[in-house]
């Protein structure tokens, strides 16, 4: 509404100039305020949706399966970077009041990498427990879907058991001395942005940048997209293809802690089930994008997240609803998803 108000200002002024009123071009400026305000919002919140749908891809594009556990990867890599951060857990839960000493907290951007990389190890013995055994035996691929999704519901149930259901919030200044918000505009007309969505943008767009180099221009990147093309064909070729989906569950474990942390560093460590809602919004993502399409779990992130940015206030009630809209709409237009390929099957 505002910026369709907005644009009535811009007509009006173009047919007579003369009687659009000072009041009228203030709020035309406010509505453009708001406008980018909720478009930095929206590349920020995208952008790790970005980061942990490509976990879901990465797995999907090697094995054609969908890891429902990445969710609870997700919430554990939260739960590690807090704790690794000096966080002390509540009074619940096995590891009540637990935290670690003083010489061992790890700063901030420290703890992320080191959260993330132990995320990434719980994925692979994900692998290794709900997969491998399987995959060795040529079960039926919606065997392991069940699989992942027993394996992601014994982790969030095992996180309320150690520390219990309540929420966690990571210290106010875990990024520094930086400011609260970043004005974009003037004294006059402030777009004020909050300096920890800039940060996660920032990180994320390094995180996403370095991935797309790995797969693309590395020698490991290349056998890694030549085990997702064909399997069998990349055996033959001397390329160790267990080797690949392990290194690929490790990857995508830590894209899926990471996006955790920056998630929970954002607003909080919504209790054990916290990845479960993002694990929705990353199907919803991939499959937007296109399954198995890196490029496309980066564009279906983004727009995403611009569209939930875009959510009136008063509707914000509705805003989990806008994922799966929009991925009906995109779907009746485009089965394939947006940067999908259609394949044909030859009989």
């Amino acid at each position: 509404m505002a910026i369709a108000d907005g644009v009535g200002v811009i007509v009006k002024a173009i047919a007579n100039p003369v009687t659009v009123s000072v009041k009228s071009l203030k709020k035309l400026i406010m509505d453009f305020s708001v406008f980018l305000q909720q478009f930095l919002n929206g590349l920020s919140i995208g952008s790790v949706y970005a980061i942990f749908a490509l976990g879901y891809t990465l797995v999907f594009s090697i094995l054609g399966i969908i890891n429902f556990a990445h969710g609870a990867v997700f919430t554990l890599g939260a739960y590690f970077t807090y704790v690794l951060c000096g966080g002390a857990f509540g009074f619940n839960g096995l590891l009540a009041n637990l935290s670690l000493p003083k010489e061992l907290h790890l700063p901030f951007f420290v703890a992320i990498f080191v959260g993330s990389l132990l995320a990434g190890g719980v994925s692979v013995l994900i692998e290794r427990i709900a997969f491998r055994p399987l995959r060795d035996r040529k079960a039926d691929p919606l065997l392991t879907l069940v699989s992942s999704l027993g394996v992601a519901v014994a982790i969030v149930n095992i996180i309320q058991y150690l520390v219990g259901a309540e929420s966690y919030n990571f210290p106010a200044n875990i990024y520094g001395n930086l400011p609260a918000a970043i004005n974009f505009g003037t004294i006059d007309k402030p777009i004020a942005i909050r300096t920890v969505q800039i940060v996660i943008f920032g990180v994320s767009g390094v995180i996403l940048a370095i991935l797309t180099y790995a797969i693309n221009f590395t020698k490991l990147g290349k056998a890694m997209k030549a085990v997702a093309e064909d399997a069998i064909t990349a055996s033959l070729l001397g390329i160790n293809t267990d080797f690949f989906i392990v290194l690929t569950f490790f990857v995508s474990g830590f894209l899926g802690g990471f996006a955790g942390t920056l998630v929970g560093s954002s607003v909080s460590i919504a209790g054990p089930y916290f990845g479960i809602g993002f694990g929705l919004k990353g199907l919803a993502v991939i499959v937007l994008g296109g399954l198995g399409n890196i490029p496309g779990a980066v564009v279906g992130g983004l727009v995403l997240g611009l569209a939930e940015s875009f959510v009136p206030s008063d509707q914000s009630a509705y805003k989990e609803a806008v994922a799966f809209a929009l991925l009906f709409i995109v779907l009746l237009v485009r089965p394939q998803g947006l940067l999908g390929k259609t394949f044909v099957q030859k009989v």
